[in-house]
């Protein structure tokens, strides 16, 4: 459960990154699962020519920005709907990858310095202290993005996701939001990506296929269990969320599932996560509680 608790913690970033276009900015953006290999192929093959860690790191979030950035461009100037234009980024993007990886699918890190070398060399990976580590990492970023978020620029990110043409009366470009909003989730995406492929020790051409379903997962389910009435629960859900949903998984594993269910899993979890919060005695609950809430506001 200790590593379940490594790679939750390690695809938050990722969560963070998959929330603010699905919910924050309400653009179902399916970019995801090209610019996470993308992050990780760039760093990878920077790591492996000798480039400085921090600076591989950099270069692989920047590569998932510009591949947000497409994204965005496609859908604002060439008016493309939002689900199309991700799919066609994604796609162009899987070629673009074999390119960075030198025409191979898989580019190796075990003999190279990474961020965790001296984790393993100390024997602290799969430890409490790692768990750590990666907390107060994960921990850093969530107050980032809920500090952007309260910037003047991130406000009309989230009036661009509520009501875009209420957005557009008040003089907020919607079409610079919608990008530069693409471009910092998939970033975070992609910087996602150059950690798990230092993390695994190996970057993989087929490493982020499905991986919307686990952000969504991640955010559905922490929306579910911890609600979204605030910014900073929202950010706090969506980071735990990618936790629980990969203990889930870890837990089916050591069950006696097959890990070739695990999209199967992945999937029903999702569906679970947005039907039971509709059930009668859910509602009634949730209900009640923001009633609670209110009235202590009211109070306050």
């Amino acid at each position: 459960m200790i590593i379940a608790l490594e790679i939750g913690l390690l695809y938050a970033i990722m969560a963070l990154g998959v929330y603010l276009t699905y919910r924050v900015l309400d653009f179902p953006d399916l970019t995801v699962d090209g610019s996470f290999t993308t992050g990780a192929a760039t760093c990878a093959i920077l790591l492996v020519n000798g480039v400085p860690i921090w600076a591989a790191m950099i270069a692989g979030a920047v590569s998932g920005m510009l591949a947000g950035a497409v994204t965005g461009l496609l859908h604002v100037w060439g008016n493309i709907n939002p689900l199309l234009a991700g799919i066609l980024t994604q796609i162009a993007l899987y070629s673009i990858n074999l390119r960075i990886m030198g025409n191979k699918a898989n580019v190796p890190l075990l003999r190279t310095d990474t961020l965790f070398s001296w984790f393993r060399g100390e024997r602290l990976l799969g430890t409490w202290m790692s768990v750590l580590a990666f907390a107060v990492v994960v921990l850093v970023v969530g107050l980032v993005v809920y500090w952007f978020l309260g910037t003047s620029f991130g406000v009309s990110l989230r009036a661009t996701g509520d009501n875009e043409m209420m957005a557009r009366s008040q003089g907020i470009n919607t079409g610079v939001t919608k990008v530069v909003g693409l471009m910092i989730s998939n970033g975070m995406v992609a910087l996602c990506g150059a950690l798990v492929a230092q993390y695994q020790g190996f970057s993989d051409i087929s490493m982020g296929i499905g991986l919307i379903v686990a952000g969504l997962a991640s955010v559905i389910v922490g929306q579910a269990i911890f609600g979204m009435t605030a910014v900073w629960q929202a950010v706090l859900a969506a980071a735990l969320g990618s936790v629980i949903y990969r203990g889930v998984i870890q837990i089916a594993l050591n069950n006696g599932f097959n890990p070739n269910d695990m999209k199967l899993i992945s999937a029903v979890l999702v569906v679970l996560a947005l039907v039971l919060p509709q059930w009668g005695p859910l509602k009634n609950l949730r209900r009640t509680r923001r009633r609670r809430q209110a009235a202590e506001a009211g109070v306050a």
